[in-house]
């Protein structure tokens, strides 16, 4: 117990940096797996063959190597910015890919009639998708998408190996201060478990909310 009350402010600033690196990752994630799930399921071809690329590139690539590409490979091309911002970017680029699997299986379960239907009605690809499709979709993806963002909360632990202040990167300073690496380690799992029953718990407030009724 002493590690946490003798160092509280030291997790509490990981616990934060985590949140703050879960909670950026997951926006930009879902905004760019809706965009590549549209992309994917779009009637033009050059975005279909955009959409399978950026999937299948990001899927099978390891994301401790990603964070190396973002975080070591962009400054080399000029692009300087905070190693937070680029975790965020290696994050939410690295699950979106899952996000718009997700949102594309969902929108498969959709009738293809409903969308023939929107379009012999003048509506437009982009008016059917976002108005008919994906909200019908959505209701049956809300569990997935909630335990691909809790897998995006724990991943994002690789960021503390690239000097970015997060929950497991505590335990070097703890550490090297000679306290117990096994209830260093205990303390922050609960770190860790608090977000992902927190996400859990969002996700299952929306699933009875807007969920398919089983």
């Amino acid at each position: 117990m002493d590690v946490l009350t003798d160092n509280f402010s030291l997790y509490g600033k990981g616990f934060l940096g985590t949140v703050e690196l879960t909670v950026w990752a997951s926006i930009l994630a879902l905004v760019l797996g809706f965009v590549m799930a549209s992309f994917r399921v779009a009637p033009v071809g050059s975005l279909r063959v955009f959409g399978t690329v950026w999937v299948t590139v990001l899927r099978n690539t390891p994301l401790t190597l990603l964070f190396f590409a973002v975080l070591l490979g962009l400054p080399r091309f000029g692009l300087v910015l905070p190693f937070n911002v680029f975790a965020i970017l290696a994050l939410g680029c690295y699950t979106s890919a899952f996000i718009c699997e997700v949102l594309r299986s969902g929108i498969n379960t959709v009738p293809t009639g409903q969308g023939e239907a929107a379009r012999s009605l003048g509506m437009t690809f982009g008016q059917s998708l976002g108005a008919i499709v994906l909200p019908q979709a959505f209701r049956s993806v809300i569990p997935p998408i909630g335990s691909t963002l809790i897998a995006l909360a724990k991943n994002s632990a690789i960021a503390g190996a690239f000097s970015v202040t997060e929950l497991l990167g505590t335990y070097k300073t703890l550490n090297e201060l000679g306290y117990s690496i096994i209830w260093t380690f205990v303390w922050i799992a609960v770190g860790y478990l608090i977000i992902t029953l927190a996400i859990s718990a969002l996700f299952h407030v929306m699933e009875k909310r807007w969920g398919v009724a089983r």
